[in-house]
């Protein structure tokens, strides 16, 4: 981006730097020489999101990492703090509830499935070496089923230990980073105003201009501490909840009184962790440099206190007592799923009810895409759960079939949990419907397209092949603003879809397969196909996981691929879930942010960000973070930016009209290009605002149609990338440079000043 191959590291370090080239690296001492160009600087973030190979691991937290997204995509509000209150706390449960999904999982697999199922039968631990010493057959001291729950609840309790060691290591990292000092913003009181296209009503600077809103240190470590106190409550639970029922139902060595004790403490625990979880919210208004210390040292210590007091209750000899089946409890599972469905019905009234008051039309799916993404989250969660529990359970079971009675030597897992995955080919198949009329209309889209792409490019001779492959590219583009067709639809069926398996297994009790008998041959085909086809997929979507993440461990290409994945994901700020993979945007916006302001505060310059794609979005993010002195002598390039087309519909609190036609009253200029060939970037479309335009485009690509003398090879149809190859680029940039111009300062000692800092954002591609 610096047009040289020799670039000095101005400050930074390996994570995220600002670079220029060798030969500007004094530009500030000799101005002369940059009396007509600018300085070029660019900002490499790539290492934030593509680093280290560690980085593809992050992929098991997507779940985390899209119920996340759900927090920041509420519709616009106004005068509604309540509910916008009710709607972050509705997020942070369902978070929540993905935490203690997870940890069931785990005590699913390492609890019921190994140590009370397969340990406590013969036939199945004589079969893993591993598990002999926990076998009832030979009678040693870990034998009891209490003490194998005791030994194996140290895997879920590892796993969550390790959730909270990387929260807290990338918390220390990112949400721990204080701002530079005296780069804060001014303070606003209204953090979404309402469009103003007069010109001549006040800026209000939108949410994401807030001091406090890139400085999550406080909230993070909250939730962290919140969330880990639940994982070790759930382990806890699934421990003693067995031994309890046991001293309940007999009498024996061991006083009934302890096991009820123990159970009102984890129902106090867990009414703790709800009160942390819904008492506060992200302070924004100002940097909040308090921590809960109390609260974020006493609260996961004191519930692995009570995990370490379950784990010696349920070890406490008890002569006698024996498993079967599987193992209580396993009503968790379905009391999970309620309680999220319900949750996200209650999220999409409220929803609904802000996006009425404050209608804006682009907004996805009526304000309802916070809803439908807190549903995929759980959705997600649910495909990780399940499939371990499947494919753990087939895998110890042998030849047999969990669940079927058939030749099964354990009960397997849940019913639950093939009744959920019984619906996902039939998912799958309601799915089949709205991607075939996509399908149609961007085929109907691409034969309206070929006569207008003849008309612009007249010139040249027509090349009927060569119409149909552009027209072809630009009707894809555009299933881009048909995203919601697709998810909203997946989204309700999964609910709904949810429902029926939860009824189904309680009503039945038993697997799909087994319910069904006596349907007709029929139905009792179909149910066992789905159960088994459901029960594969379920397994084979986590393996993919599984086998991706250990793909792009050791492949620096794959991983860049999951980078640009993280790039939408982790641009927010951790709001509901600790355990998400951590917020880039943490970083690269307050390195923008200091950046800007110290140099114009040095030279008082002016200065051109540009960015490309997510780098766009981190330019904008910045200059909203600018102090009003030095955002009025910023202009804003930005190219293939998504900043409208996906961060506008899908989160309008942040990205609305209010927010946008407030950045363009706030800064000198901005201009934005963009292509219909492009995928991802669009439109600002604040062209009805007072003063130039900010778009331009669409860009014509291919620039070439055909073969020419000069170009006598097939010009590539560029779409999302390379706009700086554009004769367009050059002509805007150099635009913007010159409407600056008028206004440069004089340095103290009476020399020109460079004419401006050219602060080119990474292109959202890996390679920065």
């Amino acid at each position: 981006m610096l047009d040289d191959p020799r670039t000095v590291r101005i400050t930074g370090d390996a994570t995220a730097a600002i670079y220029r080239r060798a030969e500007d690296t004094d530009a500030e001492q000799h101005p002369e020489r940059y009396r007509d160009r600018p300085i070029p600087e660019a900002y490499c973030w790539s290492n934030l999101t593509s680093g280290n190979g560690s980085r593809a691991l992050w992929l098991l937290l997507l779940p985390f990492m899209v119920v996340n997204l759900a927090h920041w995509m509420r519709p616009t509000a106004r005068s509604r703090t309540r509910t916008v209150r009710l709607y972050g706390v509705l997020v942070r449960l369902v978070a929540l509830s993905l935490t203690v999904l997870l940890t069931a999982a785990a005590c699913e697999v390492a609890l019921d499935l190994a140590a009370w199922q397969c340990a406590g039968v013969p036939n199945c631990s004589n079969q893993r070496s591993w598990l002999g010493f926990l076998s009832t057959a030979q009678g040693g001291w870990w034998s009891q089923p209490g003490r194998r729950l005791a030994l194996a609840a140290l895997v879920p309790t590892a796993l969550v230990a390790l959730l909270w060691f990387l929260s807290n290591r990338t918390w220390s990292a990112y949400e721990s980073q204080r701002p530079l000092t005296g780069t804060e913003p001014d303070e606003d009181l209204d953090p979404t105003p309402a469009p103003d296209t007069t010109g001549t009503g006040p800026v209000v600077r939108p949410a994401l201009g807030r001091p406090g809103f890139w400085y999550g240190r406080r909230l993070v470590a909250r939730l962290r501490a919140a969330h880990t106190a639940a994982g070790f409550l759930t382990v806890a639970a699934s421990v003693a909840g067995a031994a309890a029922r046991h001293d309940r139902a007999v009498t024996g060595p061991v006083p009934g009184i302890i096991g009820r004790l123990i159970e009102a403490a984890l129902v106090l625990g867990g009414l703790v962790v709800l009160w942390v979880v819904c008492r506060r919210g992200r302070s924004e208004r100002r940097l909040d440099n308090r921590l809960d210390r109390a609260l974020i040292t006493y609260l996961p210590g004191a519930a692995l206190a009570l995990l370490v007091l379950a784990a010696a209750y349920a070890a406490w000899s008890r002569p006698g007592w024996a498993s079967s089946g599987a193992l209580p409890g396993d009503l968790a599972f379905s009391v999970i799923t309620l309680g999220q469905g319900t949750l996200v019905v209650v999220l999409a009234v409220v929803s609904l009810s802000l996006y009425r008051r404050t209608p804006e039309p682009r907004t996805v799916m009526y304000g309802l895409g916070g809803p439908v993404v807190a549903m995929l989250a759980c959705a997600l969660g649910g495909v990780m759960s399940g499939g371990v529990s499947q494919r753990v359970a087939d895998w110890l079971d042998g030849p047999g079939t969990p669940g079927m009675g058939r030749s099964s030597v354990i009960e397997g897992p849940p019913v639950l949990l093939s009744w959920q995955a019984s619906v996902i080919p039939v998912l799958l198949v309601l799915l089949a419907v709205p991607a075939l009329v996509l399908l149609v209309r961007t085929w109907l889209a691409a034969r309206a397209l070929e006569p207008e792409i003849d008309r612009a490019y007249e010139d040249e001779r027509p090349d009927p092949a060569r119409t149909r492959q552009i027209a072809r590219i630009q009707a894809t583009a555009a299933l881009t603003d048909s995203a919601p067709w697709i998810l909203g639809p997946v989204c309700g069926a999964t609910l709904l879809l949810g429902a029926a398996a939860v009824c189904g297994a309680w009503v039945s009790g038993q697997v799909p397969g087994l319910a069904m008998k006596g349907s007709g041959p029929f139905i009792e085909s179909v149910a066992q196909a789905a159960q088994s086809t459901g029960s594969w997929m379920v397994g084979l979507g986590f393996i993919l996981f599984v086998t991706w993440g250990r793909r792009a461990y050791r492949d620096a290409s794959a991983r860049r691929t999951i980078g640009i994945l993280w790039d939408v994901g982790t641009f927010w700020p951790r709001a509901a879930h600790p355990f998400a993979p951590p917020c880039y945007a943490e970083r690269a916006v307050p390195d923008l942010a200091s950046r800007m302001s110290g140099w114009t505060a040095l030279t008082r310059g002016r200065l051109v960000i540009s960015g490309h794609s997510q780098g766009s979005v981190l330019a904008a993010s910045a200059v909203w973070q600018l102090p009003a002195e030095t955002r009025s002598r910023v202009a804003l390039l930005t190219y293939g930016s998504p900043i409208e087309r996906l961060y506008g519909r899908w989160f309008p609190a942040y990205f609305g009209p209010g927010p946008l036609h407030a950045m363009h009253r706030s800064v000198h200029c901005w201009r934005n290009l963009w292509r219909a060939t492009d995928p991802i970037g669009g439109r600002v479309r604040l062209d009805e605002a007072p003063g130039p335009e900010v778009d331009r485009g669409p860009l014509k690509d291919p620039l070439v149609y055909g073969r020419t003398r000069e170009h006598p090879l097939p010009e590539a149809v560029l779409g999302h990338s390379d706009y700086q190859a554009d004769p367009v680029f050059a002509q805007e940039r150099a635009a913007l440079l010159e409407r600056l111009d008028p206004v440069l300062p004089r340095q103290a000692d009476g020399a020109d000043t460079a004419k401006a800092q050219q602060a080119q954002g990474s292109s959202g591609k890996s390679s920065g």
